[in-house]
């Protein structure tokens, strides 16, 4: 949701339906070796004395002059909720990555330090209900377009926090490496990923009965807008559909004027009425479709939520870009996963059976378990073909240790900590700071060291 937008000043020149499938088929998957990597992550503020408080608004507001002020090399934004974004650039290497993302969090963390503020990370806010901090007409038409299908939108909006990887779409041929499989791999991988990396298991201090609270968000939410195209025949034939009948979210307004949300219209339908589209309203209408995997000339995969500690981040990273960009992880993940498609039940991500009991069980499903135990492995094996540092290395091997091994995933730590582990929803009462802290522990195995060489 950081996505630039325009004001809708510029002249318009409309595009017909044929040019907006064109249009998308072009840009949308760019294909070629896979070089580079990015991430996106994603924190809350919070107090540091009083951590179980809101931020208040003028004092967020103060912490993002600060932070404005900062050289960073990745691309600092503000979501809805107040929550902090660092987008990565397009990095040649994961430790390039790692290390450019390490340096700019590190300048950040001192700065809101200063302020008395720190950085958590976890999926979904464990005790706040959705409050808005931008006041934007884009955040006004996006909200009352989500409030007519439930409350899961606004508290998508301003009470979730991800990891979002970023690879390239791969390469034109079939192989491992070819943008179809990666593309197939992405979704079906995925659900592996939620399972393993969930870690939002409560909300409005309640045991929500999910592992992962923000997933069951995007399973809840409004299909055309949140869901996955079929995965059967061309990507970019499927992607291009699936953009032009997706509902338009808003229509864009000149100058600081509320924009219109129109009811059930779709991109095609627009392009064919009297008042059709221009290619600024198509860019835009990209940028507001949420699937778990988005196109965007390079791969965006969406699933993972934010992790714990200073640098749980880079472990969902590391292994991903393992699992996609080394030839040899990828055919092993390819075959690993294969037979749990099966259990999609012929639906699309995130609303199939197999994504949601990714979401609802973590690991302690058996299959979703097994096929993360061969991941994982994969991934330490490629590590060091990608270049991963001893310390990176050790931190996938702590993960998968305290975790993947033992059909585990952070979720559960913070279920043990509130003693509910794996029971029904039930409201407790938590310091979610201290929680924290208490479940994962304060030392990370990246913790004081130098991970930028």
């Amino acid at each position: 949701m950081s996505d630039s937008e325009s004001d809708g000043t510029e002249s318009r020149s409309a595009v017909t339906e044929a040019e907006v499938e064109a249009l998308v088929r072009g840009i949308c998957f760019k294909t070629g070796p896979p070089r580079f990597l990015g991430v996106e992550v994603e924190w809350f503020i919070r107090e540091l004395r009083l951590p179980r408080l809101p931020v208040r608004p003028e004092r967020l507001e103060a912490a993002y002059a600060a932070l404005r002020t900062l050289s960073l090399r990745s691309t600092l934004t503000v979501e809805p909720g107040g929550q902090l974004e660092l987008s990565s650039p397009a990095a040649a290497s994961l430790m390039e990555c790692i290390g450019s993302v390490s340096a700019d969090l590190d300048a950040v963390r001192a700065v809101l330090r200063e302020a008395g503020l720190g950085l958590t990370g976890i999926g979904q806010d464990p005790w706040h209900p959705p409050t808005r901090f931008l006041h934007e007409p884009r955040y006004d038409a996006m909200e009352r377009y989500l409030d007519r299908t439930g409350p899961e939108g606004r508290a998508m909006m301003c009470s979730s926090a991800s990891v979002q990887v970023c690879l390239d779409a791969g390469y034109e041929e079939p192989g491992p490496l070819g943008h179809g499989r990666r593309w197939w791999l992405a979704h079906q991988l995925g659900a592996v990923l939620v399972a393993a990396f969930a870690h939002s298991p409560l909300a409005r201090g309640r045991h929500t009965g999910w592992r992962s609270t923000r997933q069951s968000l995007w399973t809840a939410m409004d299909p055309g807008r949140s869901g996955a195209p079929p995965l059967d025949g061309d990507p970019r034939a499927a992607w291009a559909r699936h953009v032009l009948d997706a509902p338009v979210m808003c229509v864009r307004a000149r100058g600081g004027d509320a924009w219109d949300v129109p009811e059930d219209m779709s991109f095609r339908a627009w392009t064919r009425s009297g008042a059709p589209p221009d290619r600024e309203d198509l860019d835009y209408h990209l940028t507001t479709l949420f699937p778990p995997v988005r196109p965007r000339g390079h791969l965006e995969l969406r699933m993972i939520d934010a992790q714990p500690g200073d640098d749980g981040w880079i472990v969902p990273l590391a292994v991903t870009a393992a699992l996609f960009d080394d030839a040899e992880a990828a055919e092993i993940a390819y075959r690993t996963v294969k037979p749990l498609a099966e259990r999609a039940d012929s639906l699309t991500a995130p609303r199939n059976p197999l994504w949601i009991a990714a979401a609802r069980s973590g690991l302690a499903d058996p299959e979703l378990r097994e096929a993360a135990v061969t991941c994982f492995a994969a991934a330490a094996e490629a590590l060091p073909r990608l270049g991963a540092t001893d310390e990176v290395q050790e931190a996938v091997a702590q993960f998968t240790d305290r975790y993947v091994a033992r059909g585990r995933c952070p979720a559960d730590d913070l279920l043990d900590a509130v003693g509910l582990g794996a029971t029904e929803p039930e409201a407790v009462d938590l310091n979610i700071a201290g929680l924290i802290d208490r479940a994962h522990g304060t030392q990370h195995p990246l913790h004081g060291k130098d991970i930028r060489t």
